[in-house]
């Protein structure tokens, strides 16, 4: 296949540990950029930096294919949880090359203290683009794209006080209780 003919795409991993209405944000801001053809959310099987998970990353893999099924453009990957391990986003990211021709790094602004700490930061750095999803006022270097994403909000905080509010409309209750059991 021609590389020159494939797409342009953003890349949105993260554990979704539970996903909530700030993800949702972000890829409504990420489809709205002219330069993204597609969304690939890709859920990890365990984040590298992470010693656990809370819910399994089949329940998460699903709760996002459902979140997200009505959204044009915006696919689901089970590429990580396939592989039923920690992979680093050096790892994906040469995976997605194979099949298109731009990747944009979507990450959220409060992993920009830790990112020189992810595995081949030097050459992931060289194969993408970062846009930083806005997150707690933390400031945002200029040499970054952006996208300003107005919920304060997090998958930890979440863990521990659930707030329906803040969870996606479509998943609401599946979410909740699960959560809540823990």
């Amino acid at each position: 296949m021609n590389k020159k003919n494939l797409q342009t795409i953003a890349f949105f991993g993260g554990s979704f540990d539970p996903p909530h209405i700030g993800h949702e944000a972000i890829v409504r801001a990420l489809i709205e950029l002219k330069d993204i053809d597609k969304v690939i959310i890709m859920p990890t099987y365990l984040n590298p930096l992470k010693l656990k998970f809370y819910a399994p990353s089949i329940l998460r893999l699903q709760w996002l294919k459902d979140i997200f099924n009505d959204y044009k453009n915006v696919v689901i990957s089970d590429y990580e949880v396939n592989q039923e391990k920690p992979i680093p986003t050096i790892n994906t990211v040469e995976h997605l090359l194979k099949s298109y021709k731009k990747i944009y790094l979507v990450i959220g602004a409060d992993n920009l203290a830790s990112l020189h700490n992810w595995h081949n930061y030097s050459k992931l750095k060289e194969l993408v683009t970062f846009i930083i999803a806005t997150r707690d006022n933390i400031e945002i270097a200029q040499k970054f794209s952006k996208i300003n994403i107005n919920e304060n909000i997090s998958s930890t905080l979440l863990r521990d006080n659930i707030d329906l509010t803040k969870l996606s409309k479509k998943c609401t209750n599946e979410i909740y209780n699960f959560y809540k059991e823990k």
